[in-house]
């Protein structure tokens, strides 16, 4: 619709959006879910046309005055034909064109830079690979896809940015994932769209858009020191998973070097992806997840482990490449696909060792 006739279009934008009557456009996907839009409102406006003008000129045609005896009309197949065949088409146009913009919306690519998003009632916290951490704000580079990895840490929230038109439900105990590729620098609203208590009106938030060159500097003054994998490589370490989970002959639990994305076959034969999901679900739920050929002796961590430390855990085991061998970086410049050049993680000696005894970290 906005390459048929790019003057209206502009129009339209421009003066719904300085009137406070429609958001901007941010994002890449944001003017195909408009063309949709406005494509349905034109269409309802004409049907409603349609039908304003019959009922008008048949009350007028065929009313008592000018018609005081009843007359039979008989149908026509073709007029039926035409009302049910058109509607039918444009509907079926509808879909399609929706469904084709859904898929897309929630099928990241696969370079995709992954951001956790933990609602709770009332505040959105974000978790960013590096160790930045950040409530009811989201710093993002332009030009960037971004995936979001949402989950609720008690009732149902809904994540929304308009301008970027996306929305995405945190459900408890499930992660959920959107993405996005923010096109134009600035702050954007945040909201949860989905009433979630007494403060849901005060769940808002700002996402900032920044240049590849600001969001640089935005992330090297916002580190915390540690990444989500460091983190979560001091988790394992303090609940003493490796004493299970290891390569001795004798281990008691499989080990998770090169686990995640691998096909693992489960004691009741089913086969299951190790993704963020069924590493979630291993940790907070492992009697319903063992793996073939091990006894079923993990305990449970549910209650034991915040949302954040299971995050963490599981950036930890996805980047093992293998046993306590960990990629992980301090300065999260290498999040950016032109970042050249990385620093050495803090605590890390000139020979790759972690001093701690932890093995080596691979840059």
């Amino acid at each position: 619709m906005s390459q048929i006739s790019p003057v209206i279009w502009q129009f339209l934008v421009k003066w719904m959006t300085n009137f406070a009557l429609f958001p901007p456009e941010a994002s890449r996907i944001a003017p195909q879910m408009d063309a949709l839009y406005f494509f349905m409102v034109l269409v309802s406006l004409i049907g409603l046309t349609i039908v304003i003008l019959l009922v008008t000129s048949f009350s007028i045609l065929y009313s008592k005055k000018r018609h005081p005896v009843a007359v039979q009309i008989e149908g026509s197949t073709l007029l039926e034909a035409t009302w049910t065949i058109i509607p039918l088409g444009l509907f079926l146009v509808m879909f399609v064109w929706g469904a084709l913009i859904y898929f897309r919306v929630y099928t990241p690519p696969a370079n995709a830079m992954n951001i956790y998003v933990v609602g709770k009632q009332w505040m959105w916290k974000a978790e960013h690979p590096g160790g930045q951490h950040e409530i009811n704000s989201l710093h993002v580079p332009a030009g960037r896809a971004v995936q979001l990895t949402l989950i609720s840490q008690d009732v149902f929230h809904s994540f929304s940015i308009p301008a970027f038109r996306v929305k995405r439900e945190a459900i408890p105990g499930r992660y959920t994932s959107v993405w996005f590729e923010a096109t134009t620098p600035g702050t954007y609203h945040l909201f949860c769209t989905q009433y979630c208590g007494t403060d849901h009106s005060h769940m808002i938030g700002d996402v900032v858009v920044l240049t590849p060159d600001d969001y640089k500097k935005w992330l090297a003054s916002s580190t915390s020191g540690a990444s989500l994998a460091q983190n979560g490589e001091r988790l394992f370490a303090s609940l003493s998973c490796a004493a299970c989970h290891n390569t001795r002959p004798d281990a008691r639990g499989p080990s998770l070097a090169n686990v995640y994305g691998s096909k693992l076959r489960l004691t009741s034969g089913q086969t299951v992806i190790a993704d963020d999901a069924y590493l979630r679900d291993a940790i907070l739920n492992p009697s319903q997840h063992i793996t073939q050929g091990y006894a079923p002796i993990m305990p449970t961590y549910q209650g034991q482990i915040s949302e954040e430390g299971v995050i963490a855990l599981v950036e930890y085991i996805k980047n093992l490449d293998s046993d306590y061998r960990v990629q992980q970086t301090t300065t999260t410049t290498d999040l950016l696909p032109q970042s050249e050049g990385k620093a050495a993680p803090a605590g890390q000696n000139a020979a790759g060792k972690d001093p701690a005894g932890q093995g080596m970290v691979k840059q």
